[in-house]
């Protein structure tokens, strides 16, 4: 894991000379985990994780130069990933094109199929909102303090909490 120096000396060089050997060190340190992040959030759709990570990672190259160096860069960077997919979400519903009903599919998982002790994850993840599971994501799998997730989802924390503790009680009723 780079340090704060690392990235920032990366992203200087990515800045200052068109470096594109420096970002691509950024993105063979942060892709693994963006690309773990995004297919939860699209509940293992592997086309479309590829797509929206190759989205961010452009988005994150062209506007490198806004980049403050206030927050760490992979929480920027994730913030990029979590606006690429609810762009992509918001197309899908106001086109009418939403079959996979991301961010509500709680209609989709039978309280029958509680029973089954291999309750995975995916299936949780698929009773809750698009805020639900990112702070989910975030907090259980990627281990963020609720501050860096109040930061990519750019909310109060408390609002982070609520969607932990509202996520919580939806997956513990499939139980």
């Amino acid at each position: 894991m780079l340090t704060k120096w690392e990235e920032l000396r990366l992203i200087a060089r990515c800045v200052a000379g068109d470096d594109r050997r420096a970002f691509e060190q950024l993105v063979e340190e942060y892709n693994d985990g963006l690309r773990r992040f995004l297919l939860n959030l699209t509940l293992g759709d592997a086309a479309l994780t590829d797509d929206l990570a190759q989205e961010t990672f452009i988005k994150v190259y062209i506007s490198l130069r806004s980049y403050q160096g206030i927050a760490r860069f992979r929480t920027w960077l994730y913030r990029i990933a979590y606006n690429e997919f609810y762009m992509y979400v918001r197309r899908r519903r106001e086109s009418g094109e939403d079959e996979r009903g991301y961010g509500n599919v709680a209609d989709t998982v039978s309280p029958y199929d509680a029973d089954d002790a291999s309750m995975d994850v995916e299936r949780c993840l698929k009773v809750l909102s698009e805020a639900e599971r990112t702070a989910v994501l975030l907090f259980y799998l990627d281990d963020r303090p609720i501050k860096e997730i109040a930061d990519i989802m750019q909310m109060p924390q408390g609002t982070v909490k609520s969607h932990l503790s509202r996520a919580k009680a939806k997956m513990a009723k499939l139980f």
